[in-house]
């Protein structure tokens, strides 16, 4: 099953041609990885929106505290949060509209996956975009 969780297409989809990604349990914790893949992706010249109960500015880009809260279309939502927290942000993804939903590296919800494609969302899980632009 694990094949579909990162499916090449998605994962191409996201890396390519979705610009702005939200980014569950973003920080100013420069220790976090959260942290240095918002900065990653920013490198790559996404635009990252930082979702934390806190909404702080990070990177330069003001926080908010919930998807719902974001003013703006959301083309990716990644989440990095534990598995067992993951399904509501895709369950919020889902409402909000996102193009696509990223699950990070050892981040796994079946049911949440399932309710994605159900949805029609593209959605990846388990894997981190540093790795997959390094498969490249």
């Amino acid at each position: 099953m694990s094949a579909n969780w990162q499916d090449k297409a998605a994962v191409d989809l996201m890396l390519d041609e979705l610009h702005t990604w939200a980014v569950v349990g973003l920080s100013t914790d420069t220790s976090r990885t959260a942290h240095s893949i918002a900065a990653l992706l920013q490198q790559r010249g996404k635009r990252i929106v930082p979702i934390h109960p806190d909404a702080p500015v990070v990177l330069g880009e003001q926080g908010y505290a919930t998807l719902a809260d974001v003013p703006f279309e959301i083309d990716v939502v990644d989440v990095f949060r534990r598995s067992e927290a993951a399904g509501q942000f895709v369950d919020e993804a889902i409402e909000v509209g996102a193009k696509a939903i990223w699950l990070q590296l050892g981040v796994i919800d079946e049911a949440a996956f399932d309710r994605a494609a159900a949805a029609g969302v593209p959605m990846v899980m388990d894997t981190c975009p540093a790795i997959e632009w390094n498969r490249r």
